[in-house]
């Protein structure tokens, strides 16, 4: 396993920098595929020359832009969801109170109920199961260019990552791809699903007595 894998799916991200303890949002949320290490938005600028990966928030849980990851590895088979129109697939298997024993499609490695066509609950689930059968991880592997994650790339981007994150697990909905170079997941899946705003929990499919008009009655013709 090369070493930006390994640390990728085993760093702790979103926890305080030691370095710089003093300064705002300085959470580690981004990945230096150079270094092997999680470092602050304040880290970034010790790092201008090497490959960045921006790590988000999800509901607890670390989560990587899919357009991004499948620069660097073959996401196909593992189930990318949509969050605020963007594509992301989950870094670690997400926690389950016990495990899925009926029947129906499931992740092949943690048992997660899953969505056809998938495999793979998150990204480690899917290196799990490839390692598990011998196979070699350079068949899923790509060279990827060092410029596609240049630090410049996140001057435009909040770093806290929170242009992306939501609460709402209404927000966040498994897309329907279609498999590409060599089985990697299309990003031209149905159209994301948007949550319209004020609808809140339930769908808003209830309407207003108060604002019907009263209609003339209707009586009977006199005979």
């Amino acid at each position: 396993m090369p070493g930006w894998l390994g640390g990728l799916v085993e760093e702790s991200f979103f926890v305080g920098c030691g370095a710089h303890e003093s300064r705002k949002k300085n959470e580690k949320n981004i990945f230096c595929l150079d270094c092997c290490t999680s470092i602050c938005p304040h880290c970034a600028a010790a790092h201008p020359s090497h490959p960045l990966l921006q790590v988000r928030r999800y509901v607890y849980n670390d989560v990587v832009r899919l357009d991004d990851l499948e620069r660097l590895i073959d996401c196909s088979y593992v189930q990318p969801y949509t969050i605020n129109s963007a594509k992301v697939v989950f870094l670690k298997p997400r926690p389950q109170s016990r495990p899925f024993k009926g029947s129906g499609n499931i992740c092949l490695t943690c048992d997660r109920i899953l969505q056809e066509p998938f495999h793979f609950c998150s990204l480690s689930c899917k290196v799990d199961h490839v390692l598990l059968r011998g196979d070699d991880l350079s068949s899923i592997l790509f060279r990827f260019s060092e410029s596609d994650f240049a630090f410049p790339h996140f001057e435009n981007l909040r770093m806290d990552g929170s242009d992306l994150l939501e609460d709402d697990d209404d927000l966040i909905a498994p897309e329907d791809v279609t498999q590409h170079r060599g089985g990697s997941a299309s990003s031209n899946g149905g159209a994301p699903k948007k949550k319209k705003s004020g609808a809140g929990f339930f769908p808003q499919i209830v309407l207003s007595l108060s604002n019907r008009r009263k209609g003339a009655p209707h009586r009977s013709p006199l005979s």
